[in-house]
């Protein structure tokens, strides 16, 4: 029982007034006796005990009679209905209504979403003056929910409720319906879930909810919708192999596919779409329960921000039936060339100019001087050059060192000067080994050592070493090396790609955070050795360079719908306008701040929807996302009515009860939903029992005269 008046309650000690009052009135008389009386004094005994229980029996009455008149003003009320009593409990409840894509399957019924909207409507229809609705879509973007007291508006929200993509947690969102409901001063209070009763979403959060405690004065009623089993195929992810892109490249990627039912698939359709049409297709077959990877490949033909999707038909459902995906094929890689005070840059010079690269791709090349690396913002470049430096401050050593954290590429050349022990300082920054000397070549023999060894595995050789169609294999050609630096690997992230003779390094990738840094063992200059000008050079420059740009840029960035998502942009100033646009024309700002490395863009949960989005500062593309559906939603297998009452009252520490509505007709539906919902006030009994109390002590002091017997 609660009460919906609870203040009035102090009112209740004025029920102690009947016994004061009683108590004074207790007067000792004087005692004289006579003894012409003395056979007078037993009746008075009697008479008196008669009295007593008058004065007690009216002292019951009206304390009755007071109390029952405070816990009257108090509306005292009951949960359930009392069969001959008069006034229903005002309500206060909320409907948590599953809004996820699995509710538009469909069953014998119609589709999940329209049978859930009919019980929601219903039970909008039955509400009284004083009641009020909350409507919860268990996925939802909104802030605040705002109590509904009018039915019409009530329903006009529940036929606004849309399907929506995103992960969630059903005893998690009855928690917030509870939050809601703590406010509320209507006695009953109840909240109605309605779900298809997906087992994925009572799972992931059973644990840390047992420690929590629910409100025991709200009750939960689960009402299930839809009862059949369905089958589901879904793409559940795409890999992209190649890390080098450009025009006129092959593009290998891996399509993820997923069979969530209990059958076999055969000769499944796997179709990939680039700018809306169609590429490349590839067929699968699939057992019953099983996982499997198909490989596809596309050819870009233009470059920049490109949209793509993978598509499979599966009639069942159909949200996972296609993923979407974006590809950079860069028109232009920005670079930064340092140069050391006694460096040769001629040949790194004539590779990035046009007559070498043959338009294939734009170099925008920036030239400066050693002196000058600690003053320019290196977020700005796809990659940086570091040739023949002599030594590196700690100031240049931690921008450097922080470029490459945040996902930017860097080649190091050594040169005739360098301090070796900045080198070192630099290559431990990065967790990698040390460069132990300068090695010269025998004046009899010339040569240093000659290559021997290379990573034919590694993506910067990818393509290289090919068959032709003549069958032969294309082998790497062997430069003399004069002169090099000894480098000796360490324990971290790091790996050979081209050794030499002697076991001796001659390029090695070292990474470190989301970036790589290139480590070449010679100088591109002749009194080191004649790679320059061997045809090796200028592929292996061109190679390295868009195998360090493609860190974070193969694509712009794949998130998983309903969650929120964070951007950073290296290179954007302070007052950049940055918007996320949508296909169908919505615009949504993030909230931006700056960060080590960039310019950081936070996005809100509950706003990205599955699709491609356009990343703009200004007019300018500058970044082309996609959104994937949430994996466990593409698992549809369902609870059965008893599981799922066990599961929510576990998770939530509370009774649940079930209401089984599926297969109630429209006079049904509203009768069971009546019983469900409804609660008595009981302020008019209160009240009545005051009126025959203080009725009763009327007659019984008018009427009843103990004295006179």
């Amino acid at each position: 029982m609660t009460f919906l008046n609870p203040l009035f309650l102090m009112v209740m000690a004025a029920a102690a007034i009947p016994l004061i009052i009683h108590l004074f009135n207790f007067r000792k008389p004087r005692r004289i006796d006579f003894s012409s009386l003395a056979f007078l004094q037993e009746l008075q005994k009697s008479t008196m005990r008669r009295v007593r229980i008058k004065q007690w029996l009216l002292l019951a009455l009206r304390t009755l009679a007071i109390a029952a008149l405070v816990l009257a003003f108090a509306r005292p009320a009951m949960k359930g209905t009392l069969p001959g009593l008069a006034g229903q409990s005002k309500s206060s409840m909320v409907i948590v209504f599953d809004n996820s894509n699995s509710m538009s399957l469909r069953d014998g019924h119609g589709a999940y979403l329209e049978q859930a909207r009919n019980i929601v409507l219903a039970l909008v229809n039955d509400m009284d003056a004083g009641d009020e609705v909350f409507i919860l879509p268990t996925i939802s973007s909104a802030a605040s929910i705002p109590p509904l007291q009018n039915p019409s508006v009530a329903r006009r929200a529940i036929m606004d409720i849309s399907l929506d993509g995103g992960g969630m947690i059903l005893s998690d969102v009855v928690r917030h319906a509870a939050s809601l409901l703590e406010s509320s001063a209507n006695p009953n209070r109840e909240i109605y879930v309605l779900s298809d009763l997906q087992k994925s979403t009572f799972t992931d959060s059973l644990a840390d909810s047992k420690d929590r405690s629910f409100p025991e004065d709200i009750r939960v009623f689960l009402l299930p919708v839809g009862d059949q089993i369905h089958d589901n195929l879904a793409i559940s992810g795409i890999r992209i192999l190649s890390r080098i892109l450009s025009v006129g490249q092959v593009v290998r990627m891996e399509v993820r596919i997923e069979n969530f039912s209990e059958r076999a698939i055969t000769n499944l359709v796997v179709s990939l779409f680039l700018e809306e049409e169609r590429v490349a297709q590839a067929t699968v077959d699939l057992g019953a329960g099983q996982v499997t990877s198909v490989p596809i490949a596309v050819t870009p033909r233009t470059a920049g921000w490109l949209r793509g999707r993978v598509e499979i038909q599966d009639s069942d459902y159909n949200p996972d039936d296609t993923r979407a995906l974006t590809l950079f094929i860069p028109e232009e890689r920005k670079l930064l060339l340092v140069e050391g005070s006694s460096a040769n840059s001629d040949y790194l010079k004539m590779a990035f100019s046009s007559d070498m690269t043959l338009r294939r791709v734009q170099f925008d090349v920036t030239r400066i001087a050693e002196t000058a690396l600690a003053s320019v913002s290196l977020g700005q470049f796809d990659t940086i050059i570091l040739n023949g430096l002599t030594d590196l401050s700690s100031g240049e050593r931690s921008s450097v060192v922080q470029y490459i954290n945040d996902g930017g590429g860097v080649i190091l050349f050594p040169g005739d000067e360098i301090v070796l022990a900045d080198y070192n300082a630099l290559l431990a920054d990065l967790g990698a080994g040390v460069i132990g000397e300068v090695i010269e070549g025998y004046e009899a023999e010339g040569t240093v050592a000659v290559f021997d060894r290379i990573d034919h595995e590694h993506t910067l050789f990818e393509g290289m070493f090919e068959q032709d169609q003549d069958g032969s294999t294309p082998e790497l050609e062997r430069p003399a090396v004069f002169r090099m630096v000894a480098y000796h690997p360490g324990e971290g992230n790091e790996q050979s790609l081209i050794r030499m003779s002697g076991d001796r390094v001659f390029l090695q990738e070292i990474r470190s955070g989301l970036g790589s840094l290139m480590l070449f063992s010679v100088a591109p200059a002749l009194t080191w050795t004649d790679f320059p000008v061997r045809g090796l050079f200028i592929p292996l420059l061109y190679r390295s360079i868009d195998y360090l740009s493609a860190a974070g840029s193969v694509t712009g960035g794949e998130f998983v719908e309903g969650s929120g998502a964070r951007l950073l942009f290296s290179g954007l100033q302070d007052g950049s306008q940055i918007v996320i646009e949508g296909s169908l024309g919505t615009i949504y700002l993030p909230e931006l701040r700056r960060v080590p490395g960039g310019l950081l863009a936070s996005i809100e949960a509950g706003y990205l929807q599955t699709g491609i989005y356009d990343v703009k500062n200004g007019d300018e593309v500058i970044r082309r996302i996609s959104v994937v559906p949430e994996r466990k939603e593409s698992i549809l297998i369902s609870y059965s009515r008893p599981e799922a009452k066990t599961a929510l009252q576990e998770s939530l520490g509370t009774a649940v009860a079930v209401v089984n509505l599926s297969d109630a007709d429209a006079d049904q539906l509203q009768d069971l939903i009546q019983t469900a919902k409804t609660g008595t006030e009981l302020w008019n009994v209160f009240l009545m029992l005051a009126l025959f109390c203080l009725v009763a002590e009327m007659i019984i002091e008018k009427r009843w005269r103990p004295e006179s017997v």
